[in-house]
């Protein structure tokens, strides 16, 4: 437990002085992010504001993983930060091409979901055959888990885990807000693995609320950095990846509560714009911009959606006291 908590703390501090390095260089490469022209008119200030910054917190997340590869027995926490790190390179290459290319888009979506599918057969193969992950699945209260056949198990949990990872890609749309809603996520897959004795695998995600912690002191509104595909993507990646190095993927639905109801508002958005020709369902999806068109401050918005997020940590922790008893 001690290790756990010294880890936070050094990722917190290692994150803050990459990000005081990071920072400069970023500007000095002029690596600065790109308006969407669907997005709101007022965020167009932000045009220039460097991007990458996920890179602080990646950093810090690979630099305190390897220190504690002398003290591991389970090397769980190595693949999911690998797979993380996959999805943090997929985003990278999207950043990539948004800059060189002056393409706001960056990949085009195929792309990216190919790339996605791949890293994610992978993970979920070497957890299979590791006998960590087990093919079935554990409903959250009722304490019940039922037995899935093993492919079609797999196809299941790399649709989840793109899914995961888009949603939370959507989720990174005002300052602050992928970062804090994130962090109690990070706290609940570390206190669950505490609670099941999977201190090895608790490194990570302890690891991750450190550095996303102190990057909040670069990103919090009006934000001197943006993550970008390259934090967002790998984030992720790691918050799927948690969840099925513990065994209980259905838990997203309550973790990731907010990244599905991101991901839902931009579904029914499009669905209601097609089906009646024109019409929106919100002012605007994702259903941060709704807010922020209904004249929320973007600080309220990280505020409300975070304190939501940690309720439903919360009640997910109620959840897995099966697994954990």
């Amino acid at each position: 437990m001690t290790r756990i908590l010294i880890t936070a703390v050094v990722s917190f501090v290692m994150t803050a002085g990459i990000g005081y390095l990071l920072l400069p260089v970023l500007r000095a490469l002029k690596a600065g992010q790109s308006i969407r022209e669907v997005g709101p008119t007022w965020h167009n200030v932000k045009a220039g504001t460097p991007m990458m910054g996920g890179l602080m917190f990646v950093l810090s997340a690979i630099i305190c993983t390897l220190c504690n590869i002398p003290f591991m027995e389970d090397y769980s926490a190595i693949f999911a930060l690998l797979v993380g790190l996959c999805f943090g390179f997929i985003g990278f290459l999207d950043d990539y091409t948004k800059l060189v290319k002056k393409r706001n888009l960056g990949l085009t979506s195929l792309q990216k979901a190919l790339l996605q599918m791949a890293a994610s057969a992978l993970y979920l193969y070497i957890l299979y055959r590791q006998g960590v992950m087990t093919a079935e699945l554990y409903i959250p209260f009722v304490n019940v888990s039922v037995a899935v056949h093993p492919v079609l198990y797999i196809f299941f949990a790399m649709f989840v885990m793109v899914g995961c990872d888009n949603a939370v890609n959507l989720t990174d749309g005002v300052d602050g807000l992928c970062s804090s809603v994130t962090i109690p996520v990070m706290v609940f897959f570390a206190a669950a693995a505490v609670a099941m004795g999977r201190f090895d695998l608790a490194v990570v995600p302890a690891a991750l609320v450190g550095g996303l912690v102190a990057y909040l002191f670069y990103n919090w509104h009006p934000a001197k950095v943006f993550m970008g595909d390259t934090g967002s993507l790998f984030l992720g990646g790691m918050v799927c990846a948690l969840a099925f190095a513990l065994d209980m993927p259905l838990i997203l639905i309550l973790v990731g509560f907010i990244y599905i109801i991101e991901t839902l508002s931009v579904i029914l958005q499009v669905g209601y714009f097609k089906a009646t020709h024109g019409k929106r369902l919100f002012k605007m999806s994702p259903i941060h911009h709704h807010f922020e068109m209904c004249g929320w401050k973007e600080e309220k918005i990280v505020i409300s959606f975070t304190l939501v997020c940690t309720v439903m940590c919360i009640l997910a922790w109620f959840g897995i006291q099966g697994l954990i008893a």
